[in-house]
């Protein structure tokens, strides 16, 4: 990447412990996980239901604390541990656009209390100068007029436009990155491109840049200058859009590229052969965690993590099939 790295995240791990005493198990939800994100920059984060994708926006925003690894914003290294007010600063600059929009807002204050709180906590807008700037946020997301819908409550307003509210309160603190989870999926499809729109326009005017967390590979293909791909905690494929998309080399990768519907096909799913489940993520193989399911797995696959490995510049797989050496 040319441009400035905002966001580092170098061997990131998140675990949890489930169950109850004495039979305390641990699950390792994210496992080793590397990658940059630049300047004004669209980093999509793809893959299935359990894959950990979710939980490694909410360790980066610190609603989880990471239990290994290390993360720097604009260069300077983010403790595990902050204080109050270093944690109220930290908000300012990284910010999350949530799944539902409906629980993501209060349902008993209106949508001018909502978008008050981050203009007053952060010492942003007083006074005449709080509802001047409450106004231009309400606009610029696409609420037009503001007046319309400042004293509305959430129930009042449909789905789309309750997640431009959600992006209306992320803009108003001006933030370096933002965490788009799943920020379409529960929209519907009619609305999706404008919500999807919104957000690049925002990203070009005010050099946002995005993680852009989904399970579509298509919505990742148009928002996204670079799309990892995660399976069971791990990265197992990085690179710029076109080329995830267009010349897969991971068979996860493939798979899911099979899976998502085609347009010259008439939206047609497509049948995809696979056999088994995701691996149990409280006892992880020591192999590649795809190989139970994988229908290209050898032997080796089963033994021991491959490294990930850079096939062309800046497009890296985790796959003893590309080239992989079994890490020790």
């Amino acid at each position: 990447m040319k441009n400035e790295v905002v966001l580092k995240v170098e061997g990131l791990v998140k675990e949890f412990k489930i169950g109850r005493f004495p039979q305390i198990r641990t699950l390792r939800a994210v496992n080793e996980v590397d990658f940059e994100i630049g300047q004004s920059e669209v980093l999509g984060l793809v893959g299935e239901s359990g894959s950990g994708k979710s939980t490694v926006a909410r360790v980066i925003v610190r609603l989880y604390t990471p239990t290994a690894g290390r993360l720097s914003l604009d260069g300077k290294e983010i403790p595990r541990r902050m204080g109050r007010h270093t944690l109220r600063t930290y908000h300012k600059n990284v910010q999350m656009i949530f799944q539902d929009p409906f629980s993501s807002l209060n349902p008993v204050h209106t949508i001018r209390y909502t978008l008050s709180r981050p203009l007053r906590i952060h010492g942003i807008a007083r006074g005449k100068a709080l509802e001047a700037t409450i106004k231009a946020l309400l606009e610029r997301c696409g609420l037009t007029p503001a007046e319309r819908y400042w004293e509305k409550y959430p129930y009042e307003l449909s789905g789309g436009e309750r997640q431009r509210v959600g992006i209306a309160r992320v803009l108003a603190v001006d933030p370096k990155l933002v965490l788009a989870d799943e920020p379409t999926s529960m929209l519907d499809v009619s609305i999706r491109l404008d919500i999807m729109n919104l957000m690049l326009d925002l990203k070009d005017e005010q050099g946002l840049s995005y993680l852009f967390i989904t399970h579509d590979l298509a919505g990742a293909h148009y928002m996204c200058d670079r799309i990892a791909i995660m399976y069971a905690g791990h990265l197992v494929e990085i690179g710029p859009s076109d080329t995830v998309i267009n010349e897969p080399e991971h068979p996860y990768t493939q798979l899911l590229n099979q899976a998502a519907p085609k347009p010259e096909q008439g939206l047609a799913f497509e049948r995809v052969e696979t056999a088994g489940d995701m691996v149990d993520l409280t006892a992880l193989p020591p192999g590649c965690p795809f190989e139970p399911r994988c229908p290209h797995a050898r032997t080796q696959c089963g033994e021991r993590l491959p490294e990930m490995v850079e096939l062309n510049p800046g497009h890296w797989v985790r796959c003893v099939l590309r080239g992989g050496q079994r890490s020790t």
